[in-house]
């Protein structure tokens, strides 16, 4: 019987999937990608391959699970399988820098950014950047892994001086411009099969936590888009309790760059993903992360009575027909 198979790293994120596949009477089966061993004369099953591993495995002492999973869609593409969120799509979501590159080639703007390996050239970075504040962040990461805030160039010596320094899992770092906000809030748009399907507010005025998915509690992160000022030279946002909803879907949104986001993806083979964008003071919209491995949470959804983990279940159920 053909399956859809699907590529992940973290159980938690799967659940929701699991109970929609379920729900459809999808066959399915699950490859946790942390470890194995691929015999590459071997002949993959036939069937839907969906990608699910994110650019935060090595957070759950999953490091090696992008290699891994890169090695085994390299296989599935070589016996022409039918593949969700292929090689390319992995490619770009353990890379900051590639994301903010290709999407530049679509007039989509980023915040400027300069990569750099090693302390003395982050710290020639800071310079060469020419802005203050500015934050810090991994090629690499999730849950807002070396993400900091600096008012001056001092305190980022003493940050890179001190024990608090953060090494990247790929060694690289990025010196980004600050994005300030008027309103508390960033905007995550998420796609289905290259389509825009819904677009959700999120409410950052206790700090960052924008990992949507139920199984996120996040603490103490921040993102390039805070409306908070810090006192301090070098800290982090401290994620609290928010009133009222912190993820809330938008009604009747559908702004003219969304065309943009579905060029990027479709050149891309990206079918799923969740893209997030921030307007400063000035009405200026920067996108600053594209997520492969996207969730969705269940309150937002539940308010309007609109499901993406259904969509997308669905999504591979007409796909597995085709393979059939």
């Amino acid at each position: 019987m053909n399956k859809i198979y699907v590529l992940h790293e973290n159980n938690e994120w799967t659940q929701h999937l699991k109970f929609r596949l379920d729900e459809l009477s999808l066959p399915y089966e699950l490859w946790h990608l942390d470890e194995g061993a691929l015999d590459l004369t071997s002949v993959p099953p036939k069937g839907v391959f969906y990608n699910r591993v994110s650019a935060s495995s090595h957070t759950r002492n999953h490091q090696y699970a992008p290699h891994f999973t890169s090695s085994t869609l390299s296989w599935l593409e070589s016996r022409n399988r039918l593949i969700i969120n292929g090689s390319r799509a992995l490619e770009l979501e353990v890379s900051k820098i590639k994301q903010y590159l290709e999407l530049n080639k679509f007039g989509i703007n980023t915040p400027k950014t300069i990569a750099a390996i090693g302390k003395e050239n982050i710290l020639k970075s800071a310079y060469q950047l020419g802005k203050l504040p500015f934050i810090t962040k991994h090629n690499c990461a999730g849950k807002g892994q070396g993400v900091f805030l600096f008012e001056t160039i001092d305190a980022l010596e003493r940050y890179l001086d001190g024990n608090e320094f953060d090494q990247p899992v790929d060694g690289i770092t990025l010196i980004q411009e600050y994005i300030k906000s008027p309103e508390p809030f960033i905007i995550r748009h998420e796609f289905i099969n290259g389509k825009f399907f819904y677009a959700v507010k999120v409410d950052t005025s206790e700090g960052f936590e924008l990992c949507p998915a139920d199984a996120c509690t996040i603490e103490d992160i921040i993102c390039p888009a805070s409306t908070n000022q810090l006192e301090g030279n070098v800290d982090k946002l401290n994620t609290a309790s928010v009133k009222g909803p912190k993820f809330q879907i938008l009604s009747n949104y559908h702004p003219e760059f969304i065309e943009s986001y579905e060029n990027f993806l479709e050149a891309n083979n990206i079918q799923i993903a969740g893209i997030e964008n921030i307007i400063d003071e000035n009405g200026n919209i920067y996108t600053y992360d594209v997520n492969t491995n996207t969730n969705y949470n269940s309150d937002a959804e539940l308010a309007v009575n609109k499901y993406a983990m259904l969509e997308l279940a669905k999504f591979l159920g007409e796909k597995l027909k085709l393979v059939e």
